[in-house]
């Protein structure tokens, strides 16, 4: 390795480490709606949020980086929820009245605060002990019951039960968490007490 390649790979180096500790650190610690501190909560700093005043966090909520949140719709994710990397979590949608309605009417595509018809807005819901896997959008409207686990690239519509994988472009039903918990725990007996206290409690979450 020539001096200037060792030299740049050297200050690379140095950057990642500056970097990675403002930019990428995970902290333990928010803020929810009204104040209500969340200290068990854990959001990266490259988590964007537009209308944080329509997102209701519950505490030890996790989301990783490079997430997009839309709240104007409103969105709530309950406690234990689990979110990865490069998800959006979208409450409402636009493209209907930009590229029909909105040309079908004489009005200008961008009305700045109005609704216009064809306009989507729903609130989202996501369940207490879910997973959301990477790449995958969470359209408007949709509610994923308790401890549902979407598959990596999924585009989810719609209502969800309690304990679903959920997984495809558009999402469906692939099976039940509690199957692939249950064969995980049967090389794991000493766990299967208090993971039926866990799925009850789950279950009675209201």
């Amino acid at each position: 390795m020539n001096l200037p390649t060792a030299l740049r790979a050297r200050i690379n180096g140095w950057r990642r480490r500056l970097w990675q500790p403002v930019f990428f650190r995970m902290l333990f610690g928010e803020a929810g709606q009204g104040g209500q501190l969340l200290p068990l909560t854990r959001l990266s700093p490259t988590v964007c949020i537009e209308h944080p005043e329509g997102l209701h966090l519950a505490d030890d909520v996790f989301m990783g980086h490079f997430n997009f949140i839309e709240a104007s719709g409103g969105v709530r994710i309950e406690r234990g929820v689990q979110i990865t990397n490069f998800v959006s979590i979208v409450s409402h949608s636009t493209h209907r009245s930009v590229r029909v309605a909105a040309a079908l009417s004489g009005q200008p595509a961008l009305l700045e605060g109005a609704e216009r018809a064809g306009d989507v807005r729903a609130p989202i819901e996501v369940g207490a002990y879910g997973f959301i896997g990477p790449h995958s959008t969470i359209e408007a409207g949709a509610r994923l019951g308790r401890a549902c686990l979407v598959q990596a690239y999924s585009r989810v519509r719609g209502a969800f039960p309690d304990f679903s994988v959920i997984g495809g472009q558009p999402a469906r039903v692939l099976g039940d968490v509690r199957e692939a918990d249950r064969r995980w725990l049967d090389a794991h007996t000493e766990w299967l007490p208090a993971y039926e206290d866990w799925a009850a409690r789950v279950a009675e979450i209201s």
